[in-house]
C-alpha cells in the first residue's frame, strides 16, 4: 500500500470512528492537499488554499501576540466547526465537524490520527 493510500485510510478511520467528523484532509503548510477524504462538492485546491492562509495567519498571530508556537486553529460556524491541528513538520490534519461536535472528543480522536499520520510520514 502507498504512502498516499495509508494516509487516505487513516482519515476514513477517522471519520468513521467519530461520527461528528463529516471531512478531513492532510494539507502542507504550503497549500498541497497529501491526503483527503472531503465530499465531493468540495474542492480539494480550493479547501487546501484556504488551510493554508489560516495557517499563515494562525502562525503569524501566535507570534506577534508571544503566545508561542500556533497548534491548532478553530472556527465555530452556525453549521459546525472547523478544526486545523498540526500533523507533523510542514501539514496541518483539517476536520470539518457537525454544530453538535464535542469539542474535547474531536481533539483527543485527531490526535490519535495524528499519531497514526507521523507513523506513515
Amino acid at each position: 500500500m502507498s504512502r498516499t493510500e495509508e494516509l487516505n485510510t487513516v482519515l476514513r478511520a477517522l471519520q468513521s470512528g467519530t461520527p461528528d467528523i463529516e471531512a478531513s484532509a492532510l494539507i502542507s503548510e504550503d497549500g498541497l492537499m497529501i491526503a483527503s477524504a472531503l465530499p465531493q462538492h468540495l474542492e480539494e485546491v480550493r479547501v487546501a488554499g484556504m488551510s493554508s492562509t489560516l495557517l499563515s495567519l494562525g502562525t503569524r498571530a501566535a507570534n506577534e501576540l508571544e503566545r508561542g508556537e500556533m497548534q491548532q486553529v478553530l472556527i465555530r460556524g452556525q453549521h459546525g466547526y472547523v478544526v486545523m491541528v498540526r500533523a507533523s513538520e510542514g501539514t496541518m490534519l483539517l476536520a470539518l465537524t457537525t454544530s453538535e461536535a464535542k469539542l474535547g472528543l474531536i481533539f483527543l480522536d485527531m490526535s490519535r490520527a495524528v499519531r497514526d499520520i507521523k507513523k506513515v510520514l
